[in-house]
């Protein structure tokens, strides 16, 4: 299985490169089955469409649309491959029968039922598969899986198939200790296990699309995340039982930061036994996904606190009407809501047996006068809640003060980063 992202297929030469490697893999005794992504920024050009056509677009539409960009790619990469003398057949995804819920814009995979992907490999043929997108089970139809959605759709039929292996190729050499558009003197693991790409997805890093790790964990698919501008080996996803006995285990594997989020303080509340239940029982009916909270300790004389929240950007203004209309009954004094914050996040399973990770981290952040608004422990993650403007230059630090940094800068073949 290999999947290649918008960035591998940008244009017509990248196609033909990328149609070079898939048949260069035929040629050496391997059944190929390529998943493949909307060319370039594609899908971003098509959503600015849909909003400039309407301010709230349809979202059964939506996804109509959004399905455009990858049938072209799957389109013009089967062309690329008969060019090259073997035969391709590309597959929307329903054709491919990714079987989904009838959720629009994020429909979770239900099933894979790949009858016709299997009969076109039985007769020799190279089966090209749209990514991102599938078919609702009850209503019949056309679905997208959310954004990085490709990744998900290359490891569902991995699974399905029973694949060797599911090769991710990008515009990097794998996954990297971070962001290298951001840190330049980030480099490439070898290997780094499922839980610890979670945390990484789940905290911003653009590596793999989370659901697509929690569905390769799940059924046991052995991925490997590499370049598809070169023939490094890039990073193979590895269980911690296969983490090699004897071998001295990194304590990070990765830093990562996300700004897509947005921290909300209800200021005033009455510190009595089920406020916090009932403010986040409301919020969570409301679809508001919550991450990080706080409670501050009671003022003794008011007998109030504030309570602290992080939650994605695009919720804000949901979360911001659900608790306005629970006023009256939490009788909090006020709401503050900032939008410009940093969600920076240290990654890795070594952390859990060594000490002073954490005041490394804040020794770090010090030395470049960041201050440190809220933090959040898991057994191998350790996030803090920063200002936006000052991210980039955290992460750089705290890279640098975990001896992560390279002696060569860290190469980005392609893609804009969008």
């Amino acid at each position: 299985m290999q999947k290649y992202g918008g960035s591998s297929v940008a244009d017509a030469a990248s196609v033909k490169r990328v149609a070079q490697r898939i048949v260069d893999t035929k040629k050496q005794g391997n059944e190929v089955v390529v998943v493949v992504s909307a060319m370039g920024d594609t899908t971003d050009e098509l959503i600015e469409l849909a909003e400039q056509v309407s301010p709230n677009p349809a979202a059964r539409e939506l996804d109509m649309l959004l399905t455009a960009g990858e049938r072209i790619s799957m389109a013009v990469l089967a062309m690329a491959i008969h060019d090259l003398g073997l035969e391709a057949r590309s597959y929307t995804g329903s054709q491919a029968g990714l079987i989904t819920d009838s959720t629009h814009g994020k429909a979770r995979i239900i099933d894979v039922a790949p009858e016709r992907i299997q009969k076109a490999l039985s007769e020799g043929a190279i089966p090209i598969v749209a990514g991102f997108q599938g078919v609702s089970k009850s209503t019949k139809d056309i679905t997208t899986l959310g954004r990085g959605g490709s990744d998900t759709t290359a490891v569902a039929l991995a699974a399905a198939l029973k694949a060797d292996f599911c090769e991710i190729y990008t515009d990097v050499d794998g996954i990297f200790t971070a962001d290298p558009r951001i840190v330049k003197k980030a480099h490439p693991l070898k290997t780094i296990t499922y839980e610890e790409v979670l945390e990484l997805s789940a905290n911003g890093a653009k590596v793999l699309h989370s659901r697509c790790v929690e569905y390769a964990r799940r059924f046991k698919v052995k991925v490997h995340v590499r370049s598809s501008f070169s023939n490094n080996e890039g990073t193979w996803l590895i269980t911690e039982d296969e983490r090699k006995s004897g071998m001295e285990q990194a304590i990070i594997s990765g830093v990562a930061q996300d700004l897509a989020d947005a921290k909300v303080t209800i200021v005033g509340v009455p510190d009595k036994p089920g406020t916090a239940a009932t403010i986040f029982e409301n919020i969570a009916n409301a679809g508001v996904n919550i991450d990080m909270i706080v409670q501050n300790v009671s003022v003794g004389s008011s007998g109030k606190t504030d309570v602290t929240f992080t939650c994605p950007k695009a919720d804000g203004d949901k979360a911001l009407k659900c608790l306005e209309s629970i006023k009256d009954k939490i009788n909090f004094d006020s709401l503050d809501y900032d939008d410009q914050i940093a969600k920076i996040s240290l990654v890795g399973a070594g952390m859990k047996s060594h000490p002073g990770v954490s005041a490394t981290l804040f020794r770090a952040m010090a030395q470049i006068g960041a201050n440190i608004e809220m933090i959040s422990t898991s057994e191998i993650r350790l996030s803090v809640v920063t200002r936006a403007s000052i991210a980039a230059k955290a992460v750089e630090a705290i890279h640098t003060a975990f001896e992560m940094d390279s002696d060569n800068e860290a190469i980005v073949y392609a893609g804009t980063g969008r």
